[in-house]
């Protein structure tokens, strides 16, 4: 099976914004929910934009100087 690091896409109130992304980037979105689908074991694939939110979280969790910087920053 395949590890990937992202689960289940949790369905939160979203915050709308409105990004373009380079087509190569878009087509991996969609290879990505299909694989997700498949390694979760449900039947529809999630839609791709509702992957965008999810990765970027995991991106900044795993980013070490970022969580850093974070964490030295007065609270607001």
């Amino acid at each position: 099976m395949t590890k990937l690091k992202l689960s289940a896409i949790l369905d939160e109130r979203p915050v709308k914004l409105t990004i373009e992304l380079p087509a190569p980037v878009h087509r991996d979105l969609l290879v990505y929910a299909e694989v997700l689908a498949k390694a979760t074991g449900t039947a529809a694939k999630p839609d791709p934009v509702k992957l965008i939110g999810p990765m970027l979280a995991r991106f900044m969790a795993t980013d070490r100087a970022f969580m850093k910087a974070k964490r030295n920053l007065p609270p607001s």
